[in-house]
């Protein structure tokens, strides 16, 4: 069943709106988190040996 009247398209397309902007500002509110978490993550220092053979040969056994 399809409503019909003056205020219809109206209230539809205002309702489309809103849920665009909600839509909008979530996906701002996810990149800026995402943007947080990288920088937080330039942060942490990278583990290093002092012998950079370390790790280069692994012993297999079959």
């Amino acid at each position: 069943m399809e409503l019909q009247g003056a205020n219809t398209s109206g209230t539809s397309g205002a309702l489309e709106l809103k849920a665009l902007q909600l839509a909008k500002s979530r996906q701002e509110q996810e990149g800026q988190a995402t943007l947080q978490l990288l920088e937080s993550a330039a942060d942490v220092p990278k583990t290093s040996s002092a012998n950079p053979a370390v790790g280069s040969t692994i012993d297999t056994y079959a």
